[in-house]
Formats: C-alpha cells, structure tokens, sequence
C-alpha cells in the first residue's frame, strides 16, 4: 500500500524571503531561469475615500509551490519515453535523467510548471522530494531551510488530518485533474473559495 508523501504549506504566514527556493536551487545546482521551486509574490487591491477617511482593501502574499507529486500525474502520463515514473512506496514522482529525451511534453501537460529544461544537458529535471536526502532520514532541503518552518513533508493522509485538504488558493490552477499531494493553510486573501475549508 503506497504512503503516497506530501508538502504542506502555511501560507498564511509566509513572507515571501525565497530562502526555500534558494536553498533548492543551490542544492540541485540549477542553470540561470531553472527553478524546481518558485516563489512568487500576488498583490493588488484598491482604496475609496468617504469624506476624510480613506478605506483600503490592499493584499499581499507569496506561493512557493513545487512539484506536487500528484497522485494522477499528467506528466507520467504523456512522457513518450517512460522517464517519468512514480515509486509505488511513497508516490514520489521523478525523472530518469537516463531515459529522458528532452521532449518538454512534461512541461507541456502539467498544469503547476514543475517540469524544467535544463539547456546544458538536454534534458528535463524538477523537485525529487529530495530522494537523497530522505534516504539519510533528512528532510527535503526546502523543509530544512524555511527560517519560518512553514513547510513540511509527511504522508499525506496525516498531512490532512492534522492540516486540513485544502490544495487550491488564488494563483494556482485547479487540483481535480492531477490530485496534487499538497496541503495549505492559505492566507485570508489568497482564498479559492470562501466557503472552502
């Protein structure tokens, strides 16, 4: 039976430094415009005066997303040359640099943007888990690095037991078709859906 392995996300603390995304870039010695995880920053809002008094309603918060490890992985799915593969054990998803062709159909096909070219050797590459370093009983280095602890990893049942499932905010598309094993504690305006939980 798979204990298929998640990230959770607290969101709604989240300053937007990019310590995670430094840290993974540096770990996996990344080219310039690679990125196997992104932070990005959403803003905007607007203000109305009444009389003297000036309202506002301005908003900002970050995303740092990665690959999702997908429990229905489109980028398996319409990888031609079998690189993709998913490990039954855990459900971590990840590229066999020795079978991949460079395609880009991975890229294509997954709606979070996780799959990245590297120019230099031809080939795709993207988040892993870290499969090294959970293999030495440590944790992926954007877990290690974050000052605020704000993400973590475990199995994804008790990631949503203890955390909640939401997996869907503002700025990132819908979960339905991939079931990404994620889970967010989203800031107030990055809300999906305010009925949402």
């Amino acid at each position: 039976m798979t204990k298929q392995l998640g990230f959770y996300y607290q969101q709604e603390h989240c300053s937007g430094c990019c310590t995670c995304q430094v840290a993974c870039k540096d770990k996996n010695d990344l080219e310039g415009g690679q990125l196997f995880r992104k932070v990005k920053e959403f803003s905007g809002g607007d203000y109305w005066q009444i009389g003297k008094i000036v309202h506002q309603n301005i908003y900002a918060f970050w995303l740092s997303v990665s690959c999702n490890h997908c429990q229905d992985p489109v980028c398996l799915k319409n990888c031609p040359s079998g690189a993709i593969q998913k490990r039954p054990a855990d459900g971590i998803v990840f590229i066999d640099q020795e079978r991949c062709v460079g395609c880009h159909s991975c890229a294509e096909n997954c709606p979070y943007g996780a799959p990245q070219f590297n120019p230099k050797n031809g080939k795709m590459g993207k988040c892993d888990f870290c499969r090294g370093l959970l293999a030495e009983s440590k944790p992926p280095v954007c877990v290690a690095a974050c000052p605020l602890r704000l993400l973590e990893y475990g199995q994804l049942d008790e990631l949503r037991q203890t955390y909640g499932s939401t997996s869907r905010i503002q700025g990132m598309p819908s979960s339905d078709l991939t079931k990404p094993s994620l889970v967010i504690t989203p800031h107030r305006d990055a809300i999906w859906n305010k009925t949402e939980t």
